[in-house]
């Protein structure tokens, strides 16, 4: 680890996921308090976020995976995701606030996927430790998460933005202190980015992450609400939101451990059932809060082991010359997932219900796991 710039990798994932740790959980709660738009207004906005790794993280990493200049790329969009939070200040209705989300959340799905990569790069042959890396990005997440929702007891929702930008400053400060790296450029690759996509193992895990990010959509956009909806504090509502990503942060530190010891097959198979299990319990338990706890640590199964399983996948099918648009791909469906399902949401929320909605998300989870059953192998079972 001596030369792994380890601290500097470290920091920019903290920051990068500080700002998701207040957006994600409050954004809808300020939509909701601050601008009085409903739940359908919100699902779309929320959609219209995620909706733009559909686009971004292929175009940046087309362009990355020709010039090789992945960390150049994550430089300038930490930069500009950094500019369209200042301009959050001055909007207030609709339209106007779609078009800065729709910059901001462009650039801030873009440069993840290439961080990924330029971490991986940086690691080298040491991969498994990556998860000590990661999970720096959940205690950024869990710092401002937890941390606004004291304070957001205490003052007024109108003072998230600010915090978000000053966030976003940190975390293109920070990406200016990695050191770059050679990576891959597609010219380099040997293998054809389709041939890649039509092995069974690459479909597979690719369509369980669209299927469990669908399911993902109504915990994302609506949790914040839904608690709030039965009477649990901001506070509540942020420790919450801090315990499952401090079940993420453990899970990413014992990743080295879990993941040779299942494999990527029943690792996935296990996040899968587990993340059905735990949005039916949602659903139907919101008014017990030890339950509501509980169902919070399954964070390490629906997101971390997952994520860790398919980064690992990542890296073996689609090798160097194809590791953005791999990266890119996986963060593509990861968007569409979560943009689909919110905007659904948000749609059906009063009219279906939470309860409904909750159990489709489980169902959906039901189908991932049913599609990485027959086409998921580990890395033995492929060579």
């Amino acid at each position: 680890m001596n030369r792994i710039p380890y601290k500097r990798l470290s920091a920019f994932y903290f920051f990068y996921f500080a700002v998701l740790g207040g957006f994600m959980p409050y954004w809808g709660l300020y939509l909701q308090k601050q601008l009085q738009f409903t739940p359908a207004l919100i699902g779309q906005l929320m959609a219209l976020t995620v909706g733009t790794r559909i686009v971004a993280p292929n175009l940046w990493g087309y362009i990355a995976d020709r010039s090789g200049r992945r960390l150049f790329l994550v430089r300038m969009g930490a930069l500009m995701l950094m500019l369209f939070w200042c301009g959050i200040f001055f909007v207030h209705s609709y339209w106007p606030i779609a078009f800065v989300l729709l910059g901001y959340s462009f650039f801030q799905n873009a440069i993840l996927a290439q961080f990924e990569a330029v971490t991986v790069a940086h690691l080298g042959e040491n991969r498994d430790e990556y998860g000590h890396i990661r999970l720096w990005g959940s205690l950024g997440f869990i710092a401002t998460v937890a941390g606004l929702g004291v304070l957001f007891d205490a003052i007024s929702l109108h003072w998230l933005p600010p915090i978000l930008a000053a966030c976003a400053l940190a975390s293109w400060l920070a990406s200016l202190s990695v050191p770059d790296i050679v990576t891959a450029r597609r010219a380099d690759a040997t293998t054809s980015l389709w041939s890649i996509l039509k092995r069974p193992t690459v479909f597979g895990f690719l369509a369980a992450s669209f299927l469990l990010e669908l399911s993902h959509a109504p915990y994302y956009t609506f949790y914040s609400i839904y608690l709030e909806a039965h009477h649990y504090s901001h506070s509540a509502i942020g420790w919450l939101w801090a315990l499952g990503v401090g079940a993420e942060v453990l899970a990413f530190t014992q990743m080295h451990r879990i993941l040779p010891a299942l494999g990527e097959r029943r690792l996935m198979l296990l996040s899968l059932a587990l993340a059905g299990f735990r949005w039916w319990v949602i659903g139907q338990a919101v008014d017990y809060p030890a339950v509501m706890i509980a169902m919070q640590t399954l964070h390490a199964a629906s997101f971390a082991c997952f994520h860790a399983s398919c980064i690992n996948l990542i890296y073996r099918h689609f090798g160097d010359g194809h590791q953005g648009q791999g990266q890119a791909l996986y963060s593509m469906l990861w968007g569409l997932g979560v943009a689909l399902g919110s905007w659904w949401a948000g749609g059906v929320w009063q009219s279906l219900g939470p309860t409904r909605i909750y159990e489709t998300a489980a169902l959906s989870c039901v189908l991932a796991f049913t599609v990485a059953w027959f086409t998921v192998r580990d890395a033995k079972a492929t060579a």
